[in-house]
């Protein structure tokens, strides 16, 4: 990269980025929503994640263009003898600007947070069906150390 890549927490108008950049591949097109005007969901979304200081959406600037995002939070924990740990979310990169090392440093920026918190460690999750995601945070030192679960709800109840 010719410039270098800048770090800030998003902003409220980043929004139409952020979702744009969460839709832009197989599995967010069929997940998110990304039409104007964007549904409130994202919107009250941002303000909940905003307003909590152990959460983050970290934006990745070059050239005052937003080309890629993570949400982090730091979660306390009874476990490691209260412990904090960090937990990546939402990890994406502009279409135009993968490959190029934007999500390294995504992910760097992200430990480099969490060290500073005093976390103990940083864990992710990713999508079995993302099988070069999976590669990509093995390179980087995260391991398959326990089997992920999920549950989807409703939200209604």
């Amino acid at each position: 990269m010719e410039n270098r890549v800048q770090f800030r927490k998003a902003l409220k108008n980043d929004l139409n980025t952020i979702v744009k950049m969460l839709a832009d591949d197989a599995l967010g097109t069929s997940r998110e929503r990304f039409e104007s005007p964007l549904p409130s969901s994202y919107s009250n979304a941002f303000d909940s994640i905003d307003k909590d200081s152990n959460n983050a959406l970290i934006v990745a600037i070059l050239k005052d263009e937003i080309i890629g995002v993570l949400q982090l939070t730091f979660i306390p924990n009874l476990t490691y003898q209260g412990s904090w740990r960090a937990m990546i979310e939402g990890v994406r990169v502009s279409t135009k600007f993968r490959s190029k090392g934007i999500g390294q440093s995504l992910i760097q920026e992200a430990i480099r947070r969490a060290n500073i918190k005093g976390c103990l460690l940083v864990q992710l999750t990713t999508d079995k069906q993302r099988p070069d995601a999976i590669k990509f945070y093995e390179k980087l030192g995260f391991t398959s150390s326990h089997e992920g679960m999920k549950l989807h709800l409703n939200g209604s109840e």
